[in-house]
Parts: C-alpha cells; structure tokens; sequence
C-alpha cells in the first residue's frame, strides 16, 4: 500500500518494527501492473468418507492492488472455499495461489502461519469476538504475535478503533455493544497489523439493514481512502453493489453473469 503521512492522531515516527497502520492513500497508482493476487488453475476437492466432493474446478482469478472484489454465488458454490485458500487458511487440492509475489501454497505450516498473520486480516459473519475481553483486548490479539511492544501495541489498537469510530468503546466487553460495534471491533482487529489483504465472510449477514449500511460504509472507506485491497464474500447484491467488481461462482467455475 502506498505510503504517505500518517493520519492525524499517528505518532510522529512511528514505525514500531512493522508498517504503521492505515496509512491514507491518494487513489493514485493503486493499481499495480502485477496482480496482487494470483489463483491459477485451482481445484480443491474434500474426502467425506469414500466420497469426494469438488468444491472448485480448475478456478483462476486475478486481483489488483486497491481493488474492492465482491465474491458472489449459490450456498456450496466455493466462495468461503476461495476466499480461504486467498488467505491462506487451506491449500488447494491442485493448482497455485500467489499473494504479493509469495506462493503461500507451498509455504510450509510454520511460514504460512506467520505469512498469514501478517498479510491476512480476517472479518466474519459472527464477529468471533473473546467475550471476556474488552474491545481493545480484542483488537491488540494479532499484535500479541509480533515484535511490538506493549506501548506500541497500545497506539497501533487506539488508532484502529478510532478508524473504525469505536474509541469509546475501548474499555467495553461485546456484551455491551450492538452487534453493528462488535463488527466494528471485528474489523479493527483485521486491520491493526495494516495487512496486504482484508477479508471478508459475510460482514453484514447478521446484522440488520442500517448496521449492514454502516459496516459496507466502513469498508469502502477503507478502500478508498487507505487502499486496502478487500475481498468479499456475499449473498447479498445490495452489499455487494459497494464493490468495485463482482465475480460469480457457480458450481466451483467462476461465472461472468448471476448464476440463474
């Protein structure tokens, strides 16, 4: 993501042994001559006792840098499955899926946990928020695997919750906020390591049609104004309107139009 002054409240300097968190970008130049993301010839298959189940089928897809992509399609279509093997969270069954110039299909358990959890930001449909913790306890987890120290931690997960307008909610436990603020919480957390990628499962499914607005408001901010580069999976052609591009998948191929 291209690099400039940071944002108001960012300490002067900061770099904290890792790239400072939500830097603003222009717009201009997002778009690298190289795709960011590059899935070829992909097929991911899954064993359920002697039977196999081809979820995708020779599956190939390029995305930019700074691009805003809505994955659409069918329950059982492969969406969940794609957007998984994009973060690095399963291996295709055949094939090769390239991130920023890195085969994380091939990287090793050990490497891709740590590829992952640097370039990697995960938001989900459920939130899957630790109820015991506050907000910004929530936020700081991905940080716990990186070199930073306490205070650094500390300003990277004030700077996130204010991006996400939730830094009066810092010190509070999900119990305590909508669930439109604990999605909020959810994608501070996946953005408190400014990762290449963010990735998202659903973000309004549960939620009702003003929070979902707000959430979908929240990400194209973070597209547009940071450059984050942002996949979506989505039933929903209202949440996927937002997008800069949909792609459709239908029976584990990606399709031009809507499945019918």
């Amino acid at each position: 993501m291209k690099q400039e002054k940071p944002m108001g409240d960012t300490p002067s300097g900061q770099q904290d042994g890792m790239t400072a968190p939500l830097q603003p970008d222009s717009g201009a130049g997002r778009l690298e001559e190289e795709a960011l993301v590059k899935v070829r010839g992909v097929y991911k298959v899954f064993h359920r006792g002697s039977e196999a189940i081809h979820v995708l089928d020779n599956l190939s897809l390029e995305i930019e840098g700074g691009e805003f992509l809505a994955l659409m399609g069918p329950s059982g279509s492969g969406k969940s499955t794609l957007l998984n093997l994009i973060g690095g969270l399963d291996r295709p069954s055949r094939g090769s899926v390239i991130v920023g110039g890195d085969r994380i299909d091939r990287l090793a358990d050990r490497r891709l946990a740590a590829w992952r959890a640097r370039h990697a930001g995960l938001v989900f449909q459920f939130y899957n928020l630790l109820p015991v913790l506050t907000a910004e306890r929530n936020v700081e987890l991905p940080l716990l695997l990186t070199p930073l120290t306490r205070a650094q931690r500390k300003r990277h997960v004030a700077l996130a919750l204010k991006v996400v307008g939730l830094s009066h909610r810092a010190r509070h436990y999900p119990r305590q906020m909508s669930g439109g603020e604990q999605q909020r919480t959810g994608i501070a957390r996946a953005i408190v390591t400014d990762p290449t990628l963010l990735l998202c499962d659903e973000p309004t499914g549960d939620l009702d049609r003003k929070s979902g607005d707000e959430i979908l408001d929240l990400l194209q901010a973070l597209n547009r104004q940071h450059g984050k580069t942002i996949v979506m999976v989505t039933h929903d052609p209202h949440a996927a309107a937002r997008a800069s591009r949909v792609v459709y998948l239908d029976k584990g191929r990606l399709s031009a139009e809507k499945p019918e």
